[in-house]
């Protein structure tokens, strides 16, 4: 085995410089997955978790470069779902067997607290045996634990990017890396079963600030960890910026599964809309989760963040099945389970 891979085996780290090594260059690739594969099945077996994704609303007060659904873009076509549309998304999960149901939206002051809460707290009395997770954007400290006291246990928060200069790039002056790192400290203090996450390839990111990223997730400690590859969108200020690869994606799966062997990881749709099979290559470099799309098919288009975005015309059940496949081709198995994260090492 090359010593830079028994290394980040063994000691779930490296130094800078052999993570420059790693990340610079394809040669380890295939030992580096093969590995990663083996740690992911020594701490969650060939299972494969599920997460219904119900995204509620396009609407963002936020304005960040890259995003499809950012503030100033007029061309999107916004839309809201109400309490009673959100539950029958949860219902119809539920009856195909998901256990864990994500509430993801831009940040849309319409929902206010009382307004999650109540959704929330409706959802939990119905699903008593099903995980609530959020990922809406960020709250004050209070706002958090009022979601958490009326239910929802998970929280997904990607930081984006761990460089002050880069993430100034990428968002506008309004929004700070040192809030978003806040929230992200308040909601593990809270209590949550916290994800956080970066783009691979977005705009003028260097392989420094992705092991900037790496030391990060370190300190954090996520119980989730989720990466993707940059996709442009055509209505955003990077407009015709080289999306991220897909080669790069998969080799900080496999770094990611080395470095957090406990952390639950997906294998993104970003993934699958760059590469045909790229959902099952990221299972077999270390992912263990997938995310169905319960939203109703006549919103999932408009749920836009990036261009081409994969599975937007399908039923729940057959996105589903189409997943179940999917896993089932690359060696594992979708299992009905809340999926909770293993304890740390």
């Amino acid at each position: 085995m090359n010593s830079i891979i028994y290394n980040l085996e063994s000691n779930n780290n490296l130094n800078d410089n052999d993570l420059t090594c790693l990340l610079e260059t394809d040669i380890y690739d295939d030992e580096l997955h093969k590995v990663a594969d083996k740690v992911r099945k020594e701490n969650y077996g060939n299972f494969v978790y599920i997460r219904g994704l119900i995204e509620f609303t396009n609407y963002c007060k936020n304005d960040c470069y890259y995003c499809g659904i950012r503030r100033s873009n007029d061309k999107s076509d916004r839309y809201r779902l109400n309490k009673d549309e959100i539950l029958k998304c949860c219902k119809t999960g539920y009856e195909l067997g998901i256990r864990t149901f994500v509430l993801q939206g831009g940040e849309d002051s319409y929902y206010n607290d009382n307004l999650i809460c109540d959704i929330v707290s409706d959802i939990h009395k119905l699903y008593r045996d099903c995980a609530i997770t959020l990922s809406i954007g960020e709250k004050s400290y209070e706002s958090y634990k009022s979601y958490f006291d009326a239910g929802a246990k998970r929280f997904l928060l990607r930081h984006e990017t761990a460089n002050e200069e880069h993430y100034a790039r990428l968002h506008p002056e309004i929004m700070s890396l040192e809030n978003r790192k806040r929230c992200l400290f308040d909601l593990k203090k809270i209590g949550y079963q916290v994800g956080s996450g970066f783009m691979v390839g977005s705009p003028y990111q260097t392989t420094q600030n992705i092991i900037e990223d790496l030391r990060f997730l370190q300190e954090l400690e996520p119980d989730m960890i989720g990466i993707g590859p940059y996709i442009n969108h055509k209505d955003t200020p990077f407009a015709g910026k080289k999306n991220g690869t897909l080669e790069l994606t998969l080799r900080l799966v496999s770094v990611l599964r080395l470095m957090f062997p406990y952390a639950l990881i997906p294998a993104t749709t970003a993934l699958g809309t760059i590469s045909l099979n790229g959902r099952e290559l990221g299972l077999k470099s270390g992912a263990n989760v997938v995310m169905p799309n319960l939203s109703p098919v006549e919103t999932r288009k408009k749920y836009d963040l990036y261009e081409n975005k994969i599975c937007t015309g399908e039923e729940a059940a057959e996105c589903l099945g189409c997943l179940e496949r999917r896993v089932e081709s690359a060696g594992y198995r979708i299992v009905t389970d809340i999926g909770d994260v293993k304890k740390h090492a």
